[in-house]
């Protein structure tokens, strides 16, 4: 007889949790956001973080607060000792995905420090009190994170009809990304009680991770098609390449400063933000002193031919 304690009769909580997150998951898509059970008339997203080590999207169920304008979640794990798994994946990957009633859209997620937590998470019990009993549970501080929506840059196309359009688009984003980062690295030093170490890390690298998908993109994509398309341009594609090659250098030097949760360099922190965005900026122009005459001439989103027979 297998005795009760045997690991092989004691139950799988991973796989029940995850089994159990999943039905949440589909009963709050089938249903515009509405769920039942122990979530019923509560406030509730779905946040898809990138997985840490795999790469992969992950998503869970949250209940979430909003507060002084913003829309907040903790990590309690119900009090458990450990982070859950969601929170180290946006450490590593600070965009996440959120799915709040019908709306669906990205964020940057940003875990608040200091006396900026201590009020959102008095703000949170007061509106949620089981977070309060989480906390005396656990000696681990829980995160309160804030899912900041990015507003659109003001230089931004207002429309997108052309791949030039597209591309202004892109790089308004970055522009604007890589400004307000600049302006945090000013206001911080460690030591200071300004509380920004976790949020202009995650600024950072919610920055370069969108440069790499950028960039990754044009390398793939739209840099060989041109090259096919107007073979004139193969020594500007040239360059633009090796451009991505060395703000690719500069941009992992700066990922390697903000390896840790500390940022305990910022003077160094500074230079490279200052030279990456020297280069960015040199880049960005020529891109579109260079591009911007031709992809002004392609449609976007493309146009797909007509199925034949039409």
């Amino acid at each position: 007889m297998i005795r009760p304690t045997d690991p092989a009769q004691e139950p799988d909580f991973s796989t029940l949790a995850n089994s159990f997150n999943l039905s949440v998951i589909n009963e709050f898509r089938a249903n515009g956001g509405r769920v039942g059970g122990p979530f019923e008339g509560g406030d509730l997203l779905l946040l898809t973080t990138t997985g840490a080590l795999t790469g992969r999207p992950h998503t869970v169920p949250l209940g979430y607060v909003r507060a002084e304008g913003l829309l907040l979640v903790v990590a309690s794990a119900a009090g458990a000792p450990e982070h859950p798994q969601w929170y180290r994946n946006l450490l590593a990957h600070p965009v996440v995905r959120v799915e709040l009633g019908t709306d669906s859209f990205d964020t940057i997620a940003v875990p608040t420090e200091g006396a900026h937590r201590e009020g959102l998470f008095a703000a949170v019990v007061r509106s949620a009190p089981g977070y309060g009993d989480y906390q005396a549970h656990t000696e681990r501080e829980l995160p309160v994170v804030v899912l900041e929506r990015p507003e659109a840059p003001t230089d931004a196309p207002r429309e997108v009809h052309s791949l030039a359009d597209k591309l202004l688009e892109a790089h308004s984003w970055l522009r604007a990304q890589l400004r307000h980062i600049r302006d945090e690295a000013q206001a911080h030093s460690p030591g200071r009680p300004v509380g920004l170490g976790l949020q202009l890390r995650q600024h950072c690298l919610a920055f370069c991770q969108g440069l790499t998908h950028h960039h990754t993109g044009e390398d793939a994509a739209i840099f060989p098609t041109l090259a096919r398309s107007h073979p004139e341009l193969a020594g500007v594609l040239e360059r633009l390449g090796q451009q991505h090659r060395e703000i690719k250098r500069i941009k992992e030097q700066l990922v390697a400063l903000l390896a840790g949760i500390a940022i305990a360099e910022p003077e160094l922190l500074r230079a490279e933000l200052d030279r990456m965005s020297a280069e960015l900026e040199a880049h960005l122009d020529y891109e579109e002193a260079e591009l911007l005459p031709t992809l002004a001439g392609i449609p976007f989103p493309p146009v797909r031919p007509a199925p034949a027979g039409d």
